[in-house]
């Protein structure tokens, strides 16, 4: 069963046509001292995110079957945002909940549902959220230092992380071995690393590929 001895970061959004089901929900998700808010249609949501940006942390618990445009419709809709979603029907069935898994949501639940259940989900939502957020921080913080790298010192990163030893960048490159030990220090500081897996990490974060040379 949840505890509330601590408030719990983060909002959740829910979103059903049944108001006395979308109140009862909103009430029991902030019980467990998480903040939320309830719209009684996609449509109303939409309108409201429009002018509200979402926190760092943040999911949908989502009715499946509503007038107007349905939860799968939501979900469509938001693909492109990230945003994670718990569906919540009292009208399943395995081919909707199959698509609704397929497209990235955390879970696919029925009415009633579980205390135990619905908070376990809703937690790993939020979760979910704070990671995708970090990871697009790390990203952007990933590019903007990528962008102080030169022509040259790009070429060093690439072959850096692709595992090669300094010798064998200066012969893939044409370059002296005591040149590109000097690019590599400078990758290394501009793009503030202390290691080669560190390195590693932040080229994948600045979406850069390794050097694919054959040696």
């Amino acid at each position: 069963m949840p505890t509330s001895s601590a408030p719990e970061d983060g909002m959740v959004y829910v979103v059903d046509d049944d108001g006395p089901v979308r109140r009862s929900i909103e009430r029991l998700i902030r019980s467990w001292r998480i903040q939320a808010t309830s719209f009684p249609s996609a449509a109303t949501y939409l309108d409201w995110v429009r002018q509200t940006p979402p926190p760092a942390a943040c999911c949908l618990v989502l009715d499946v079957c509503m007038p107007g445009s349905d939860g799968l419709e939501l979900q469509q809709t938001l693909a492109d945002q990230s945003m994670q979603i718990v569906f919540l029907t009292g009208h399943g069935d395995v081919p909707t909940c199959a698509t609704a898994m397929k497209a990235g949501a955390v879970d696919f639940l029925t009415k009633p549902v579980e205390e135990d259940r619905l908070y376990g989900a809703v937690t790993i939502a939020l979760e979910k959220s704070r990671q995708a957020r970090r990871e697009a921080q790390e990203s952007i913080s990933a590019r903007k230092r990528l962008h102080t790298l030169t022509t040259r010192e790009t070429e060093v990163m690439r072959c850096v992380i692709a595992g090669m030893l300094n010798k064998q960048i200066a012969d893939v490159l044409g370059a002296a071995e005591k040149t590109v030990k000097i690019h590599r220090g400078r990758v290394m500081e501009k793009m503030g690393v202390y290691s080669v897996a560190d390195l590693v990490r932040a080229a994948q974060a600045a979406g850069v590929r390794p050097m694919e040379t054959v040696l």
